[in-house]
């Protein structure tokens, strides 16, 4: 049997034999007097009990037991272990709903719940950022009214979600990109997932231009030996014209080695996984080799200077610095006219090495200064194409200079020349003894 009603049980007999016992010593009445006044005492026990578990009932207390005699005391100690454990279940439950939440606006994914009504129930930081939400001041808010894209009102009120939805001019810029894909779930509830692809987008429109812009550099001096090859074969020409033909055709062979070549460097860069190690270059041999190749470039028609630290050294790959560097001075060349001059520069700065070049040559406007280091752009494509370029050289240099923690700097005006600048950081920095002349 239950312990409370046991206990009832030998209350009701205890006060029986008490009431007994007093009517046998002082008379009935006085028992009766004594029962009436028992009850009484019982009962205004019992209800002060009552209201008292009431008031628990509506305030649990976790700390200590209420202390109270006899059953009550029991009631109150089992009380108290439900609402403890209840307590911690509680507890528990509110700890996974905080550890979820923190772990949806720690996704880099945008989370929106609306409710049966495409009303918004909750959202992440990062579907705030990508839908311009708030909230707390959007909550309960129908999203349509919000997001007013009409292809996001047609997605959303198509019921047909297993394709993602892409809308463009989105984020606080109106810039963005966004792929979105709605997933219904619960009692009519849906889950809006919601993701940046400004990026990818970006990413791939560059693959794009990257496969249109080698096909038609490739396509154009295939064009050009195709057709001497047609009129070789139908044409009677004299050795004169051959030899003319042949050297043409050959400067056009030249220029897809050259591109193959670019690529193929390129390819090598952005493939190698491991960092240029801390080996001293020698730097005296590699800017030597960059001078020779301008004034071999030049062929003398340009005023090549150098005023070159020969003590001064950095750390990292040789062939991929060489490289480097020998594009940007090839370049200075080929982007200067006749009689124009070219000075290299290699000089110790604030602690940091630093590599310039500066001719009087055209220029370049400022608007095409951030996009110098794309493949294949070209300021001007008729000159490039005149001075032998590929447009693959400054995207060579941002790859290497990457890879050696060094910056680009770039300044230009129109009709009087630019100085390309290269600061490798002091980490790289380092003093050698001069090399013997």
């Amino acid at each position: 049997m239950n312990i409370i009603w046991v206990r009832a049980l030998a209350s009701i007999v205890l006060l029986a034999l008490i009431c007994t016992g007093t009517g046998v010593l002082f008379g009935v009445k006085f028992a009766l007097a004594v029962a009436v006044a028992a009850l009484a005492g019982q009962m205004a026990f019992s209800t002060f009990h009552k209201q008292r578990l009431w008031r628990l009932l509506d305030a649990p207390v976790y700390g200590e037991v209420p202390s109270a005699p006899g059953v009550w005391g029991e009631i109150y100690y089992r009380l108290h272990k439900l609402a403890k454990r209840w307590h911690a279940q509680v507890r528990q439950v509110e700890q996974q709903h905080s550890r979820f939440i923190q772990a949806i606006q720690a996704s880099p994914n945008g989370v929106a719940m609306l409710d049966d009504h495409d009303q918004i129930e909750w959202c992440n930081a990062i579907s705030e950022v990508h839908f311009g939400l708030d909230a707390k001041r959007d909550l309960r808010q129908h999203i349509t009214h919000l997001v007013r894209q009409p292809d996001f009102v047609r997605y959303l009120n198509s019921h047909d979600y297993k394709d993602m939805l892409i809308m463009r001019g989105m984020g606080v810029k109106r810039q963005n990109v966004l792929s979105v894909q709605v997933f219904p779930y619960g009692d009519n509830r849906k889950l809006v997932l919601s993701q940046d692809i400004t990026e990818l987008e970006r990413t791939d429109a560059m693959r794009r231009d990257f496969v249109a812009n080698v096909s038609h550099e490739l396509k154009t001096p295939l064009t050009v030996l195709s057709g001497f090859l047609e009129t070789m074969r139908e044409l009677p020409l004299s050795e004169e014209e051959r030899m003319r033909y042949f050297d043409l055709m050959e400067q056009q062979a030249s220029r897809m080695r050259h591109i193959v070549t670019d690529l193929l460097v390129l390819a090598k860069l952005e493939g190698e996984a491991r960092l240029p190690g801390d080996q001293i270059i020698d730097m005296r041999a590699v800017l030597v080799h960059v001078r020779e190749d301008a004034e071999s470039l030049s062929g003398g028609h340009h005023n090549i200077t150098a005023d070159f630290d020969d003590g001064l050294s950095v750390t990292g790959s040789e062939t991929e610095i060489l490289s480097a560097l020998g594009n940007l001075a090839t370049n200075a060349v080929r982007y200067t006219p006749e009689g124009g001059g070219v000075q290299l520069s290699w000089r110790l700065e604030g602690g940091n090495a630093v590599f310039s070049v500066t001719d009087s040559g055209y220029g370049i406007p400022a608007s095409d200064i951030p996009r110098l280091t794309e493949r294949f752009y070209r300021v001007d494509r008729s000159r490039s194409r005149d001075t032998g370029g590929t447009g693959l050289g400054l995207a060579i240099v941002k790859h290497v200079l990457q890879r050696h923690d060094a910056a680009l700097e770039v300044k230009s005006e129109e009709g009087r020349g630019s100085t390309f600048t290269v600061r490798f950081p002091a980490a790289r920095t380092t003093r050698r003894q001069p090399a013997p002349a």
